[in-house]
Protein backbone atom coordinates (compact mmCIF):
# COMPACT_ATOMS: atom_id res chain seq x y z
CA UNK A 1 0.00 0.00 0.00
CA UNK A 2 1.12 3.24 -1.00
CA UNK A 3 2.08 5.90 1.43
CA UNK A 4 -1.23 7.94 0.35
CA UNK A 5 -2.74 5.05 1.25
CA UNK A 6 -1.78 4.13 4.43
CA UNK A 7 -2.41 8.01 5.71
CA UNK A 8 -5.75 7.44 4.33
CA UNK A 9 -6.50 4.20 6.71
CA UNK A 10 -5.15 5.98 9.60
CA UNK A 11 -7.07 8.96 8.84
CA UNK A 12 -10.59 6.69 8.45
CA UNK A 13 -9.47 5.00 11.98
CA UNK A 14 -9.51 8.16 13.52
CA UNK A 15 -13.04 9.24 12.20
CA UNK A 16 -14.27 6.01 13.18
CA UNK A 17 -13.61 6.29 16.71
CA UNK A 18 -15.11 9.57 16.97
CA UNK A 19 -17.82 8.14 15.38
CA UNK A 20 -18.07 5.20 17.97
CA UNK A 21 -16.96 7.03 21.07
CA UNK A 22 -19.69 9.84 20.18
CA UNK A 23 -22.16 6.99 19.59
CA UNK A 24 -21.60 4.90 22.98
CA UNK A 25 -20.96 7.80 24.91
CA UNK A 26 -24.63 8.98 23.56
CA UNK A 27 -26.18 5.51 25.27
CA UNK A 28 -24.20 5.75 28.74
CA UNK A 29 -25.78 9.60 29.26
CA UNK A 30 -28.72 9.50 27.59
CA UNK A 31 -30.72 8.95 31.06
CA UNK A 32 -29.31 12.37 32.39
CA UNK A 33 -31.58 15.63 31.47
CA UNK A 34 -31.22 19.36 31.38
CA UNK A 35 -33.45 23.15 30.56
CA UNK A 36 -32.02 24.59 27.73
CA UNK A 37 -33.20 28.63 27.85
CA UNK A 38 -33.64 30.12 24.44
CA UNK A 39 -35.19 33.21 26.65
CA UNK A 40 -38.51 33.33 24.75
CA UNK A 41 -38.99 29.37 25.26
CA UNK A 42 -37.40 26.15 27.57
CA UNK A 43 -36.78 23.18 26.11
CA UNK A 44 -36.18 19.74 28.11
CA UNK A 45 -33.50 17.67 26.55
CA UNK A 46 -31.05 14.63 27.28
CA UNK A 47 -27.37 15.36 27.40
CA UNK A 48 -27.16 12.19 24.95
CA UNK A 49 -28.25 14.12 22.32
CA UNK A 50 -24.99 16.12 22.67
CA UNK A 51 -22.77 14.41 20.83
CA UNK A 52 -24.83 12.89 18.86
CA UNK A 53 -24.70 14.91 16.27
CA UNK A 54 -21.28 14.26 15.82
CA UNK A 55 -22.23 11.01 14.74
CA UNK A 56 -23.90 12.37 11.37
CA UNK A 57 -20.95 14.89 11.23
CA UNK A 58 -18.49 12.06 10.46
CA UNK A 59 -20.85 9.67 8.61
CA UNK A 60 -21.27 12.56 5.67
CA UNK A 61 -17.52 13.19 5.83
CA UNK A 62 -16.56 9.94 4.69
CA UNK A 63 -19.42 9.33 2.37
CA UNK A 64 -17.45 12.31 1.08
CA UNK A 65 -14.11 11.18 0.89
CA UNK A 66 -14.69 7.62 1.44
CA UNK A 67 -17.69 7.05 -0.05
CA UNK A 68 -20.75 5.05 0.51
CA UNK A 69 -19.35 1.64 1.26
CA UNK A 70 -17.09 2.78 4.00
CA UNK A 71 -20.16 4.57 5.44
CA UNK A 72 -22.50 1.33 5.58
CA UNK A 73 -19.53 -0.44 7.39
CA UNK A 74 -18.89 2.20 9.72
CA UNK A 75 -22.42 2.68 10.08
CA UNK A 76 -22.42 -1.22 11.63
CA UNK A 77 -19.24 -1.42 13.07
CA UNK A 78 -21.01 1.54 15.92
CA UNK A 79 -23.89 -0.46 15.98
CA UNK A 80 -21.91 -3.96 16.99
CA UNK A 81 -19.55 -1.48 19.17
CA UNK A 82 -22.75 -0.66 21.46
CA UNK A 83 -24.46 -4.14 21.39
CA UNK A 84 -20.96 -4.92 23.01
CA UNK A 85 -21.30 -2.26 25.70
CA UNK A 86 -25.11 -3.03 26.14
CA UNK A 87 -23.21 -6.61 26.86
CA UNK A 88 -20.69 -5.45 29.36
CA UNK A 89 -22.88 -3.21 31.26
CA UNK A 90 -25.24 -5.96 31.43
CA UNK A 91 -22.93 -8.41 32.71
CA UNK A 92 -21.22 -5.53 35.41
CA UNK A 93 -24.58 -5.05 36.78
CA UNK A 94 -25.13 -8.74 37.69
CA UNK A 95 -21.87 -8.76 39.51
CA UNK A 96 -22.66 -7.98 43.12
CA UNK A 97 -20.75 -4.92 44.57
CA UNK A 98 -18.80 -5.23 47.99
CA UNK A 99 -19.46 -3.97 51.12
CA UNK A 100 -16.33 -1.02 50.55
CA UNK A 101 -17.50 -0.49 46.76
CA UNK A 102 -17.37 3.37 46.48
CA UNK A 103 -19.96 2.78 43.75
CA UNK A 104 -23.05 0.43 45.23
CA UNK A 105 -25.54 -1.61 43.18
CA UNK A 106 -28.19 0.61 43.26
CA UNK A 107 -26.30 3.47 42.43
CA UNK A 108 -24.48 1.38 39.45
CA UNK A 109 -27.98 0.36 38.27
CA UNK A 110 -29.34 3.62 38.53
CA UNK A 111 -26.79 4.85 36.16
CA UNK A 112 -25.51 1.91 33.90
CA UNK A 113 -28.91 -0.26 34.08
CA UNK A 114 -29.88 -1.37 30.99
CA UNK A 115 -33.70 -0.55 29.54
CA UNK A 116 -34.87 -2.94 27.51
CA UNK A 117 -37.12 -0.54 25.60
CA UNK A 118 -34.84 2.09 25.74
CA UNK A 119 -32.10 0.22 24.14
CA UNK A 120 -33.82 -1.26 21.42
CA UNK A 121 -35.63 2.16 20.50
CA UNK A 122 -32.17 3.72 20.54
CA UNK A 123 -30.48 1.03 18.16
CA UNK A 124 -33.13 0.94 15.74
CA UNK A 125 -34.02 4.74 15.22
CA UNK A 126 -29.71 4.92 15.11
CA UNK A 127 -29.64 2.04 12.48
CA UNK A 128 -32.76 3.51 10.24
CA UNK A 129 -31.53 7.31 10.39
CA UNK A 130 -27.76 6.70 9.64
CA UNK A 131 -28.11 4.76 6.53
CA UNK A 132 -31.70 7.00 5.55
CA UNK A 133 -28.50 9.67 5.86
CA UNK A 134 -26.18 7.49 3.67
CA UNK A 135 -28.87 6.61 1.05
CA UNK A 136 -30.00 10.76 0.70
CA UNK A 137 -26.33 12.25 1.17
CA UNK A 138 -25.58 9.32 -2.69
CA UNK A 139 -28.25 10.38 -4.24
CA UNK A 140 -28.11 14.26 -3.73
CA UNK A 141 -24.23 13.61 -4.73
CA UNK A 142 -24.88 11.38 -7.94
CA UNK A 143 -27.64 14.17 -8.48
CA UNK A 144 -25.91 17.22 -7.92
CA UNK A 145 -22.70 15.90 -9.67
CA UNK A 146 -20.52 15.71 -7.24
CA UNK A 147 -21.06 19.89 -6.32
CA UNK A 148 -23.21 21.86 -3.83
CA UNK A 149 -21.97 19.58 -1.03
CA UNK A 150 -23.53 22.32 1.79
CA UNK A 151 -27.02 20.74 -0.12
CA UNK A 152 -26.51 17.08 0.31
CA UNK A 153 -24.78 17.26 3.92
CA UNK A 154 -27.92 19.35 5.44
CA UNK A 155 -31.34 17.60 3.31
CA UNK A 156 -29.94 14.36 4.49
CA UNK A 157 -28.62 14.87 7.97
CA UNK A 158 -32.34 17.25 8.42
CA UNK A 159 -34.59 13.96 6.78
CA UNK A 160 -32.37 11.73 8.44
CA UNK A 161 -32.52 13.16 12.25
CA UNK A 162 -36.59 13.65 11.89
CA UNK A 163 -36.51 10.24 11.44
CA UNK A 164 -34.32 9.49 14.12
CA UNK A 165 -36.06 11.36 16.64
CA UNK A 166 -39.84 10.57 15.25
CA UNK A 167 -38.73 7.25 15.72
CA UNK A 168 -37.32 6.50 19.40
CA UNK A 169 -40.45 8.66 20.53
CA UNK A 170 -42.56 6.50 19.27
CA UNK A 171 -41.11 3.25 20.02
CA UNK A 172 -40.62 4.57 23.53
CA UNK A 173 -43.85 5.93 23.98
CA UNK A 174 -45.25 2.47 22.28
CA UNK A 175 -43.40 0.46 24.86
CA UNK A 176 -45.50 3.10 27.45
CA UNK A 177 -48.59 1.58 26.46
CA UNK A 178 -47.58 -1.90 26.17
CA UNK A 179 -46.97 -1.38 29.89
CA UNK A 180 -43.11 -0.62 30.16
CA UNK A 181 -42.16 2.68 32.58
CA UNK A 182 -40.64 4.63 30.08
CA UNK A 183 -41.43 8.11 31.72
CA UNK A 184 -42.87 9.02 28.27
CA UNK A 185 -46.65 9.12 26.56
CA UNK A 186 -48.21 10.39 23.68
CA UNK A 187 -48.89 13.79 25.21
CA UNK A 188 -45.23 14.12 25.81
CA UNK A 189 -44.70 13.42 21.92
CA UNK A 190 -44.73 16.50 20.05
CA UNK A 191 -43.01 18.58 22.92
CA UNK A 192 -39.82 16.38 23.11
CA UNK A 193 -40.59 15.95 19.27
CA UNK A 194 -40.14 19.46 18.06
CA UNK A 195 -37.28 20.09 20.92
CA UNK A 196 -35.36 17.43 20.03
CA UNK A 197 -35.55 18.17 15.95
CA UNK A 198 -35.24 21.82 15.83
CA UNK A 199 -31.70 21.45 18.31
CA UNK A 200 -30.87 18.44 15.69
CA UNK A 201 -31.26 20.63 12.65
CA UNK A 202 -29.32 23.94 14.20
CA UNK A 203 -26.26 21.67 14.98
CA UNK A 204 -26.78 20.42 11.20
CA UNK A 205 -26.55 23.66 9.61
CA UNK A 206 -23.40 24.91 12.04
CA UNK A 207 -21.64 22.05 11.41
CA UNK A 208 -21.90 22.69 7.63
CA UNK A 209 -18.70 25.32 7.88
CA UNK A 210 -17.11 22.51 9.48
CA UNK A 211 -17.67 19.54 6.65
CA UNK A 212 -16.15 22.13 4.13
CA UNK A 213 -13.36 22.65 6.00
CA UNK A 214 -12.59 19.24 6.72
CA UNK A 215 -13.63 18.01 3.19
CA UNK A 216 -11.11 20.75 1.16
CA UNK A 217 -8.55 19.90 3.54
CA UNK A 218 -8.62 16.55 2.85
CA UNK A 219 -9.12 16.68 -0.62
CA UNK A 220 -6.46 19.07 -0.87
CA UNK A 221 -4.46 16.38 0.80
CA UNK A 222 -4.98 13.30 -1.31
CA UNK A 223 -5.15 15.37 -4.46
CA UNK A 224 -9.08 14.19 -4.79
CA UNK A 225 -10.95 16.31 -7.82
CA UNK A 226 -14.61 17.36 -7.03
CA UNK A 227 -16.47 14.40 -6.26
CA UNK A 228 -14.05 11.50 -6.20
CA UNK A 229 -13.46 9.35 -3.22
CA UNK A 230 -10.19 8.40 -1.66
CA UNK A 231 -10.68 4.97 -3.06
CA UNK A 232 -11.32 5.90 -6.26
CA UNK A 233 -8.27 7.78 -6.68
CA UNK A 234 -6.30 5.05 -5.15
CA UNK A 235 -7.44 2.51 -7.73
CA UNK A 236 -7.17 4.72 -10.90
Amino acid sequence: MSNKGNQAEVLFLILSSIFIASLVACNLIFQKFFVLDLHYTIIILSVGILPYPITFLVTDIISEIYGKEKANNLVLSGFFASIFIVFILYISNLVPAVSFSPVNDETFTQVFGLFGPAIFASMTSYLLAQFIDIKIFHLWKDFTKGKHLWLRNNLSTIFSQMVDTASVLSLLCLASDFGWSTGLSWSNFPQLFVAGYLFKVLIALIDTPFIYLFCRILRKKFDLELGQTIPEKLNS
